[in-house]
């Protein structure tokens, strides 16, 4: 069989763990569908598990990510700013992030200003719309 052993330290640490751990482990390792057939198995053989699979599965969010083996929130700026060992492409990469940050944060202040026109115009409709509505009251009266 063609497969890598974890180093002495990850075994030890997967031995002490708990048997829900290593069971969680070697589900996360199968993928989602390990997981949605240990859950419908639950529910076949005992609906209580089932069910609490379902709703560990909802809560850690295993159900609706991409893949188990990863936490869903992996911030993809830790890998950005890791150096590649080329001063060039580090540089490079550097002035680009830092270009796209900037091009972001003028587009966000754009659809910012672009809401207050929004609400602005709205609110003063609403203003011209009440105004004649009290014009209108005052002439029927």
């Amino acid at each position: 069989m063609n497969t890598i052993s974890p180093p002495l330290s990850d075994t030890a640490s997967v031995r002490s763990a708990g048997w829900f751990t290593r069971t969680e482990q070697w589900l996360d390792e199968k993928g989602k569908g390990a997981w949605i057939a240990a859950m419908v198995l639950g529910f076949i053989f005992f609906w209580p598990i089932g069910l609490a699979l379902l709703f560990y599965m909802i809560w850690s969010k295993r159900l609706f990510s991409k893949s188990c083996n990863r936490p869903v929130n992996v911030s993809r700026g830790m890998n950005a700013m890791r150096s590649t060992g080329n001063a060039a492409f580090d540089s490079y990469k550097a002035d680009t992030l830092r270009r796209l940050e900037e091009e972001q944060m003028n587009f966000e202040a754009f659809l910012e200003r672009l809401r207050e026109a929004k609400d602005k115009s709205e609110f003063d409709q609403f203003m011209d719309d009440r105004a004649a509505k009290s014009t209108d009251d005052a002439s029927d009266a």
